[in-house]
């Protein structure tokens, strides 16, 4: 999820301050996020004209507040589809041990099995102050991720039964780092 939209988002609501847009962000997903992040977000949107300081409340806490532009740009990314692209951590890491020789893919997988099933262990109920709905939707998507990846995990135990695994290739590319001249 993106913090950058996210809080764009929750701005659109009204008006808040740093700290208050980051309990805003925990209430209403249950995920958490930095506090700094959330300040250098709010610096980096405010560059590219996508929120305002409003200057400072009663108790001398910088207001944010979304422009036009940013508005926008929150709506856009509600409305927008995203599917998961781009680099899967776990399935490279597999996909590399799988291919290395000697190596203890069933015990790689077994060690990812527990860890997945540990973390649908520890999903819990919303914590006090968090919206209910917001944290159900965020812990039903992650265990369906989760019960997913013990899915996959078994397909990946039938895919790599038998690999022997691969010897570092004879054919070189032509180009190389070449090697420092001694001093």
């Amino acid at each position: 999820m993106s913090v950058r939209q996210s809080l764009l988002a929750i701005l659109d609501q009204g008006a808040c301050y740093g700290s208050q847009l980051r309990a805003e962000y925990i209430r209403r997903t249950g995920a958490s996020v930095n506090v700094g992040q959330v300040y250098t977000t709010l610096e980096r949107l405010e560059r590219d004209g996508l929120v305002d300081n409003d200057g400072v409340d009663d108790d001398g806490r910088v207001l944010w507040s979304v422009t036009p532009a940013g508005r926008r740009e929150a709506h856009a990314w509600l409305k927008t589809a995203s599917v998961a692209d781009g680099r899967d951590e776990v399935a490279l890491r597999i996909a590399l041990a799988v291919t290395l020789p000697g190596t203890d893919v069933v015990g790689i997988l077994s060690a990812q099995r527990a860890g997945v099933r540990a973390a649908l262990a520890e999903e819990q109920t919303p914590g006090e102050g968090m919206d209910a709905t917001g944290t159900a939707i965020v812990a039903a998507a992650r265990r369906a991720r989760l019960e997913a990846e013990l899915r996959w995990l078994d397909e990946v135990e039938d895919v790599a039964a038998g690999s022997t695994g691969l010897a570092i290739s004879d054919e070189r590319p032509r180009r190389g780092r070449p090697a420092r001249a001694a001093l």
